[in-house]
């Protein structure tokens, strides 16, 4: 009789074969939940800018196990102990650190679910997948929680330098083709190390950390927030915001039935039970994007308006600054729209609208990237770095934008 191979090799596009380390791992991994990040963009609505950011949250998840396992293996070399326990819970929290995550990454978070983070449903999955497999998530658990008494463990999941942000750097970088965040993380890997129960880089990797800093200020700037990027994200959150109201109007909505769900019924953190985990958990990209193709004929002016520059790319204008947006800026942009339109002041705020993003590369406050020398000593990056520019990259850095129709609608 013919056993399943579990031991399969992936073949990466960023690290090249990539193992699953065990059959445990290979189960979560064909695991409906997990294989659902198939259909999850990773980098939202990115794509509109860079045609080849088409690469998915299970891309992302399958690469930080990779490194993950890397990291295992230099820390155990420099005489790190690592169960195998503690092992088999490291690459688990890291292959589900993203599980809970709505179509098209973050756009769900601000509009149709009421104030539930993709961490909290995370967390809410990983629940569930450990009554499946008979407890053997508990371990990965409290380190996904940060509640583990090794801490240099919930480091290498959720820090300023941790696995997610090694992979995504990376591999967002090669996706969209801005070389600028193409950080060199087999050279920060090798240079880990524990001291004190805390994650630190020996002292050869410092112009590695230098480069990774810099990257991530770069790749926020030029990638995440690229202007375009964000009034696209900003109008799929309006689409869903819009989508809502109506549903509680009572007004028909074709939907898949998932959506639907979320549409038609109040979601929150302390309603959040199984059978919403179910439905959420067959949610993805294409439901929004078969939804955006339907409502475009819908009778809603702004519902259908909305729909139609998105699926058209036809998107609003927006304007980044480095000074706050005049409120006579925006009252003007919102009377021409109103006259124009002969629409509610109400309707005119999804078409008119102002916001901030804010970039910071290092948070100092929060938790420190600390150097190792060779005597000992330790030392917060920023101090020991003589790139003088590192001390800018603590400090956030604010943009204030504006969006409003380019012509007509």
């Amino acid at each position: 009789m013919n056993t399943l191979n579990k031991l399969k090799i992936l073949n990466d596009p960023i690290y090249g074969f990539i193992t699953i380390p065990n059959s445990s791992i290979f189960d979560l991994i064909e695991h409906k939940y997990f294989q659902r990040l198939r259909r999850i963009s990773q980098m939202g609505m990115s794509y509109l800018v860079y045609p080849g950011a088409h690469h998915t949250r299970f891309h992302h998840a399958i690469g930080c196990m990779h490194l993950m396992q890397k990291a295992v293996n230099v820390l155990r070399f420099k005489g790190v102990a690592i169960s195998k326990k503690e092992e088999d819970a490291l690459y688990i929290a890291i292959l589900l650190h993203d599980i809970g995550h709505g179509p098209f990454s973050h756009a769900m978070e601000h509009s149709i679910v009421n104030g539930v983070s993709h961490e909290a449903i995370s967390l809410l999955f990983m629940e569930q997948l450990n009554k499946e497999f008979n407890d053997d998530l508990t371990l990965a658990i409290k380190i996904f929680k940060g509640e583990y008494e090794r801490k240099f463990m919930c480091q290498l999941i959720s820090s300023q330098l941790d696995m997610d942000r090694s992979d995504y750097l990376k591999r967002d970088s090669f996706y969209t083709g801005v070389s600028e965040g193409n950080i060199n993380s087999e050279r920060l890997l090798t240079m880990l190390n524990v001291k004190g129960d805390a994650l630190v880089i020996e002292s050869k990797g410092i112009y590695s950390v230098e480069k990774f800093l810099l990257a991530r200020r770069l790749m926020y700037w030029q990638v995440y927030l690229h202007k375009t990027s964000l009034v696209a994200e900003q109008l799929l959150i309006r689409v869903l915001k819009r989508a809502k109201e109506l549903a509680k109007e009572g007004v028909t909505l074709n939907a898949s039935k998932p959506l639907s769900y979320f549409l038609y019924n109040e979601t929150k953190l302390d309603n959040f039970n199984t059978k919403c985990l179910e439905t959420f958990a067959k949610l993805d990209d294409y439901d929004i994007v078969s939804a955006m193709k339907a409502w475009q004929s819908h009778d809603d002016f702004v519902l259908r308006n909305l729909c139609e520059m998105i699926i058209n790319r036809d998107l609003l204008q927006i304007k980044l600054k480095k000074k706050k947006i005049k409120i006579e800026q925006l009252e003007l942009q919102r009377k021409k729209i109103i006259d124009i339109y002969n629409i509610t002041a109400k309707e005119a705020d999804y078409f008119v609208f102002t916001g901030t993003v804010t970039n910071q590369a290092y948070q100092q406050e929060k938790q420190k990237i600390n150097i190792l020398y060779k005597d000992g000593k330790i030392e917060d990056i920023v101090k020991a770095s003589d790139q003088l520019n590192l001390k800018a990259l603590t400090k956030p850095v604010t943009k204030y934008y504006i969006c409003y129709p380019k012509d007509k609608l």
